[in-house]
């Protein structure tokens, strides 16, 4: 039985653009090979580093580029919760790999929950009049991991407000925002508050290939300086290659025609998804997001994800429980992304048959 991965939010090999990155790859390397395979700028390729500012109308030297958008995230927490303040604002459930870095940094994590329409701002507003003032917000508000919801416009326009009210510092993680398949873009709260007050964070992984390993931070004008040096102080200089080779894929105009087929391919793998839930686990229910990676199951309260997960994996399907995120016992984060459109359905029909097989009085119980 082949195995099918519900769990990785990672594109399907077949939706990576390799022809034009091999393209970009050799142009680098022609062109500019004793820089790009030396040590650089700690700060990013200079090429790169001048792009993604043009993108967001900002100074370069607010970006960072880094190994990833979770590494410069982790480098801008960790410089922020250098100090007194340890609290930290979350939503409940979130990104699983944040909880772990924000734990091993000492924070005080406090939960938010997360509804249909993204962050509860009149949660979050309760959190923000009692207690510390916190480090900072983290949120991911465009198709978030790991329930795919969205953050309305009307939310954040409110958390723009709170922020400017209490001079509360945002960390918004906004990998997924241009893998969008359905409805009409939003505004960032980067974009909302106008680059003052908050950390906003993206990456190529999402949009050209994971194993490049590029993403950024921008970061306000009294930040940038320390978190660079952080940077330096950690790993030297970034990759320069890889960094080089995106920056070579976003000047030939490549960036836009790998977006459209990866959203199209992503639609078609959560149609498929949400079209066997729909037929095979009635008994269930689960988000349908406009974009990104991934949907939010609920199973009943009777049945148990982690009990799910074992059977599961034994039927060549995996997913990740939702209490990896801080979501409950009956919850899971399954993943559209990572295999055709084929073995999304078929993965799907096996954990629903997973669940049917569950002794009769959890069913009776769901019922």
């Amino acid at each position: 039985m082949e195995p099918i991965s519900l769990a990785r939010g990672v594109p399907d090999p077949e939706l990576l653009p390799v022809d034009e990155i091999a393209a970009s790859s050799r142009t680098v390397l022609d062109r500019a090979a004793p820089t790009v395979l030396s040590y650089g700028a700690a700060g990013g390729h200079p090429d790169l580093r001048a792009g993604i500012a043009e993108r967001h109308e900002l100074d370069p030297r607010r970006v960072l580029v880094s190994n990833g958008s979770l590494q410069g995230l982790a480098l801008a927490a960790a410089h922020l919760l250098a100090g007194d303040r340890r609290r930290v604002i979350v939503e409940a459930p979130t990104y699983d790999r944040t909880l772990r870095l924000l734990a091993s940094l000492g924070a005080e994590i406090v939960r938010v929950p997360v509804d249909e329409e993204g962050l509860d701002v009149e949660a979050l507003e309760a959190r923000l009049r009692r207690g510390a003032r916190p480090a900072f917000l983290y949120t991911i508000p465009t198709f978030q991991n790991p329930t795919g919801t969205t953050l309305s416009l009307a939310r954040r326009l409110r958390i723009a407000e709170l922020a400017r009210a209490h001079d509360l510092l945002i960390l918004e993680d906004d990998p997924y925002a241009l893998v969008r398949f359905d409805g009409e873009p939003l505004p960032s709260l980067f974009e909302l508050l106008e680059g003052d007050g908050i950390v906003y964070a993206s990456s190529f992984s999402k949009t050209v290939a994971p194993g490049l390993r590029v993403g950024y931070v921008l970061l306000p004008d009294g930040l940038a300086a320390s978190v660079e040096a952080l940077a330096a102080s950690t790993y030297v200089a970034p990759v320069v290659l890889t960094q080089a080779i995106v920056g070579e894929f976003l000047a030939r105009g490549l960036l836009e025609p790998a977006l459209a087929r990866i959203r199209e391919g992503l639609r078609l793998r959560r149609d498929a998804l949400v079209a066997a839930l729909g037929e095979h686990l009635p008994v269930a229910r689960w988000t349908r997001p406009d974009g990104g990676y991934f949907l939010w199951l609920e199973l009943p309260q009777a049945i148990d994800a982690g009990v799910v997960l074992a059977r599961a994996a034994g039927r060549g399907v995996t997913f990740v429980v939702g209490s990896d995120f801080g979501g409950g016992p009956s919850s899971a984060r399954l993943a559209f992304s990572a295999v055709s459109p084929a073995e999304v359905h078929t993965g799907a029909v096996r954990l629903a048959e997973v669940v049917r097989s569950l002794p009769r009085r959890l069913l009776r119980q769901a019922a």
